[in-house]
């Protein structure tokens, strides 16, 4: 894994695979509540309702249900905010964006010959939105203890010298350059100028008080488009499969300060120190989804849904920079710029993430409404980076399955209607996907809207809102002290659909 070799042609370097970590897969495994106003207005309750384009997404033999063709396009805007809390200082940051949510349709092929118990058969194609990747946290506050020196000197200790100095930049392990970053902005020292020197010491001075600023910026997406099929069988036993292809496209810029006014204890110490990440991962993906809904009487009906692993394969490409402050015992001080202006190109890599199991009941109060709850399992720390012989990524997954565990997903939704209107709302509750319980905590959801039948037209709008607290460290190693967000979520979702 992490051999690294750089081609100095257009700023480019072409690698071998960078080092992932475990927020990495758990990004990928994850999807937001999204689809049609309906759909999200009963917090996406539907594995036995069918009946709705998004319902496909749950169980795909919900399309068996519809009488009758249906298209349907669905817009929503999102706003998040975040909330930080960093020793004490509290910072919060918001982000609005406009998408496209979901757009598809289900073609109905019915047999009238009532000799044949399978007289339906619908197929259908849908495109979601599954993850809006648009976020901004930024984080402040003043840490007692800890400075970043910690994360280079992680990464530099053991490491010889002749190998993290290389001349020109190429050739080192991704551990090698973040160690050159620390060496060549001053952070950090060699304990002896011998090429062989594996021990390093901080050139931070002691003594605490370190203002910090971590500020995350995100963009991108991750969609899927379904291709569906499905049957029923007299009306009481339908069926389905999906087919679908993901695709990804994930930008993370993060830049990292720090200022500290400690006595010098050297006649150079360094006063502050920026440290700039930029991420970009793309790729594409595939899995697909068996379901069968049954009609246990005229009113109730039984769900069950399987969705298998996503096999993605995905690339990145990341650029570094570091900017340090040098101040002399004197009162002098020198700029440290760090910047290769490199671009590491990493060889695509596998990653596969769980499936999940779906079971769910509804009950139809004829044509004045229902109510119906949905149980979704899966287990996060079942995804895989791969090739899983391969060093480097066998040592993530051992950490992705230490630290993240099976949870449960429930969703409740609600319908009544009055003539051709429809009142709507619903639950959604998510048990963290970590065993700690506080990296990313539980996720509690609220939902309601209304829609409206013209007759071949219909219009639906919905809101929802979602809380989530979470506490993921500002790096991984080394110096892993971070902020306490809550993030909420609100959105707002409209969809026109034409019956055909």
């Amino acid at each position: 894994m992490k051999k690294i070799f750089f081609l100095f042609i257009t700023g480019l370097t072409v690698s071998a695979s960078y080092s992932q970590e475990v927020s990495d897969a758990l990004r990928y495994s994850q999807e937001n509540l999204t689809g049609t106003a309906r759909y999200r207005a009963m917090s996406g309750a539907f594995g036995a309702v069918g009946g709705d384009i998004s319902s496909l997404s749950v169980n795909p033999a919900g399309s068996a249900i519809f009488n009758s063709n249906q298209v349907g396009v669905t817009f929503s805007n999102q706003n998040i905010k975040n909330n930080s809390n960093y020793f004490g200082t509290e910072t919060s940051d918001k982000e609005n964006s406009f998408i496209l949510n979901q757009a598809g349709g289900v073609f109905v092929f019915k047999n009238n010959n009532p000799n044949v118990g399978w007289n339906k058969i619908a197929i259908g194609a849908t495109y979601e939105n599954t993850n809006n990747f648009n976020n901004e946290v930024f984080s402040a506050g003043t840490n007692p203890t800890n400075s970043i020196d910690g994360y280079f000197l992680d990464y530099a200790n053991g490491l010889e010298l002749g190998n993290i100095t290389k001349i020109p930049f190429r050739n080192l392990t991704y551990s090698e350059q973040q160690a050159f970053f620390g060496l060549e902005g001053y952070v950090i020292n060699p304990v002896t100028g011998n090429d062989n020197n594996t021990q390093y010491y901080t050139n931070v001075p002691a003594g605490g008080n370190y203002h910090q600023e971590n500020d995350v910026y995100t963009r991108g997406y991750n969609s899927k488009i379904s291709f569906n099929i499905a049957t029923s069988y007299k009306d009481r036993l339908y069926f389905g499969a999906n087919l679908n292809a993901h695709i990804t496209d994930y930008r993370r810029s993060s830049s990292f300060y720090e200022y500290n006014n400690n006595p010098l204890e050297t006649y150079e110490t360094i006063s502050n120190v920026r440290f700039n990440n930029e991420l970009y991962t793309y790729g594409n993906g595939f899995s697909f989804q068996l379901g069968a809904i049954g009609k246990v009487t005229d009113n109730f009906r039984l769900g069950i849904a399987y969705e298998s692993n996503t096999w993605y394969e995905l690339y990145d490409e990341l650029s570094q920079s570091l900017y340090s402050t040098t101040e002399t015992s004197s009162g002098e001080t020198f700029s440290n710029p760090v910047n290769p202006n490199i671009i590491n190109v990493y060889e695509s890599y596998t990653l596969q993430t769980p499936d999940k199991w779906t079971f769910s009941a509804a009950y139809v109060f004829g044509k004045s409404g229902l109510l119906s709850v949905d149980y979704g399992i899966r287990n996060y720390g079942n995804s895989k980076f791969k090739p899983t012989n391969d060093p480097g990524f066998r040592g993530i997954n051992n950490d992705i399955s230490n630290t993240l565990t099976s949870t449960g997903e429930l969703r409740i939704g609600a319908e009544y209607k009055i003539k051709q209107l429809s009142l709507r709302g619903g639950y959604r509750y998510e048990g963290s996907p970590y065993k700690n319980g506080i990296t990313v905590g539980e996720l509690n959801s609220y939902s309601a809207g209304l829609g409206y039948n013209f007759g071949s037209t219909k219009l639906d709008l919905a809101y929802s809102y979602l809380e989530r607290e979470s506490n993921q460290g500002f790096f991984t190693r080394g110096f892993t002290d971070g902020a306490n967000i809550t993030s909420k979520l609100n959105n707002v979702t409209m969809t026109l659909l034409f019956e055909l």
